[in-house]
């Protein structure tokens, strides 16, 4: 492999990263019978996935340098999807943050952006975009901004559907001492999600609602800490498959999405190290 593609390659998925991804991914099994596909490089073939979702391109596009070709690269990615990869890696890599006191669990905040979408399952005709077909990105984060839960949704579905569904997904981190933990102190969000139900099931799971008003509260309101969410989107969207969807089926945007938010927090983990 040249020289170039081995530093992208290193700077696409760096040794710490694969560490923790190593142990995640499903062992080949050969056949009884023989024959076969012999086992790929696993490394080549993950960087290869990571590639396609950092700079956006199309698999049939995916440069022959990195050692697979695109149709194993895709195959790939289909069985770790199947298997639950990007969730069991977005756990990990916050069980590293984790055990080093960086999950700031004082409060969680939430918030969806919409993207377009050119077909497939989890879609739905934009409300802000002419009614183009187009899917939404739920996140749901810590209190400095880490994605601790994401989820994928038609975008004419209301932002507060989500709500319930990204807490109950918030994984169980590692913390520096005792236990594993689960849930923040407080929950905020926009006025988007205020509803007499979500502050009774809030209250009833110990999370203290700090969520805006429908006139009473300007969204603006929670200025100070909305921007840490809202860089997290834009995070997320520094994935350039994210900023349009063209896969057809809803599982696979959605496992996109959860790559994204284990890589995003594996870059604040690379950052401590230095």
């Amino acid at each position: 492999m040249p020289a170039v593609s081995a530093d992208l390659s290193k700077r696409l998925v760096p040794d710490e990263l694969w560490e923790l991804v190593a142990p995640l991914l499903p062992s080949f099994a050969a056949r009884p019978q023989g024959g076969g596909t012999a086992p790929r490089d696993e490394r080549a073939v993950f960087t290869a996935v990571v590639y396609v979702l950092t700079s956006g391109c199309a698999w049939r596009h995916l440069p022959p340098t990195f050692g697979t070709s695109s149709a194993t690269a895709h195959r790939r990615f289909t069985v770790w999807t199947e298997v639950g990869l990007w969730r069991r890696l977005h756990r990990a890599v916050l069980d590293e943050l984790g055990v080093r006191g960086e999950v700031d669990w004082t409060s969680a905040i939430v918030d969806a952006a919409s993207v377009r979408a050119k077909r497939g399952s989890l879609t739905g005709p934009n409300p802000v975009d002419r009614g183009k077909k187009g899917s939404k990105l739920h996140v749901l984060s810590d209190a400095q901004g880490i994605p601790l839960a994401v989820a994928v949704s038609g975008a004419n579905m209301h932002d507060s559907l989500a709500l319930k569904p990204l807490i109950l997904g918030i994984p169980a981190v590692r913390s520096r001492r005792g236990p594993r933990r689960r849930r923040p102190i407080k929950l905020r969000a926009d006025k988007a999600y205020f509803s007499a139900e979500h502050l009774a099931w809030l209250r009833e799971r110990g999370l203290v609602a700090r969520i805006a008003r429908p006139g009473i509260e300007s969204g603006e309101r929670l200025g100070r800490h909305r921007w840490k969410i809202e860089r997290s989107i834009a995070w997320l969207f520094g994935y350039r498959r994210l900023t349009i969807r063209y896969q057809r089926k809803g599982s696979h945007f959605l496992a996109f999405l959860g790559l994204a938010a284990a890589l995003t927090c594996s870059k604040k983990l690379a950052k401590l190290a230095t």
